[in-house]
């Protein structure tokens, strides 16, 4: 066991996990009676000031904790070399104050839930004198650009902009069947829950979080995998988890591939963050990820 002085810690999770489990995630080794008796005591503190256990966190809070007891964090162990080659080489845009990468499907962007390592393990494991954090995320099989901060005054700046809806996003992806024209917007809210396995999922609920996705299509698709599809467009205009797959599929015409919300999937899930505009200094960096191979097949000609 080491001891550990006060530090004060961002936020970078998605909003809604409440403060006692965002704690009990972060100090292991510590009991759970201490870490409630510091929640008690006033110890924590959230944005200067007390907090209940029960405060939902929001991406860009600052929890101040408190000294303890508890064991001491070690770096990722066994991330492969391919896995840090494959990094390098997925690098989009990189200076003293981010990192933006083409994030491969399949890879997760942080540890956890039986994930040994992600996006964020790896780079901390490659260069352990920057202390990277992500600015948002990705779904662990989605592909496309992804942000990281290595500062963190950068890291507090991308948080603002996110909240403050300066971060623009564009995703491709396929979807079954024929998109209606007319559905440009879906605007239901949305609420996390877990099955009976303990898996976390989202559904359409009208007591959730306010959520809305701009769609536009890309193209009509005659024959994939042997049945219609649409390529589409999307542009989230708010930043919910599993937000584009769940408002596909809650229109009908769930993502290609989704293991989640389709009723049957094949092949990757066919989700790309394609752009990503991000405000550096007063400017729009306009940043883009090519688009994979497995959607390049369908592009149409010409």
């Amino acid at each position: 066991m080491a001891n550990h002085g006060v530090r004060v810690v961002e936020v970078d999770v998605e909003d809604g996990q409440r403060l006692d489990n965002f704690l009990l995630a972060r100090l292991k080794g510590v009991p759970r009676s201490r870490v409630y008796r510091m929640l008690r005591r006033g110890e924590v503190r959230v944005n200067g000031g007390r907090a209940r256990p029960t405060y939902r966190v929001r991406r860009g809070d600052s929890v101040r904790i408190p000294p303890y007891r508890g064991v001491e964090p070690t770096s990722p162990r066994g991330v492969p070399s391919r896995i840090g080659d494959a990094l390098r080489e997925c690098i989009i845009y990189e200076d003293n104050d981010i990192v933006v990468l083409d994030k491969p499907s399949g890879l997760a962007a942080h540890g956890g839930s039986g994930i040994s390592f992600g996006v964020i393990e790896a780079l901390r494991h490659l260069d352990p004198g920057t202390r990277y954090e992500l600015a948002h995320r990705l779904d662990k099989d989605t592909s496309g650009c992804l942000a990281v901060a290595k500062r963190r005054s950068s890291l507090k700046e991308l948080h603002a902009a996110f909240r403050n809806a300066t971060v623009k996003k564009r995703y491709d992806l396929l979807v079954s069947g024929r998109w209606p024209a007319e559905r440009r917007t879906v605007a239901e809210p949305l609420v996390r829950f877990r099955m009976s396995n303990g898996e976390r999922r989202v559904r359409v609920a009208a007591n959730g979080d306010p959520a809305r996705t701009d769609f536009a299509i890309v193209a009509r698709l005659d024959d994939v995998l042997g049945d219609e599809a649409t390529w589409l467009a999307a542009f989230p205009k708010t930043g919910r988890t599993h937000q584009i797959r769940v408002h596909a599929a809650a229109s009908g015409h769930p993502i290609l591939g989704d293991d989640k919300y389709a009723a049957e999937s094949r092949g990757r899930l066919m989700l790309h963050a394609s752009e990503l505009i991000l405000p550096i200094a007063g400017q729009p960096l306009r940043l883009f990820a090519p688009l994979p191979e497995e959607f390049e097949r369908f592009r149409p000609a010409g």
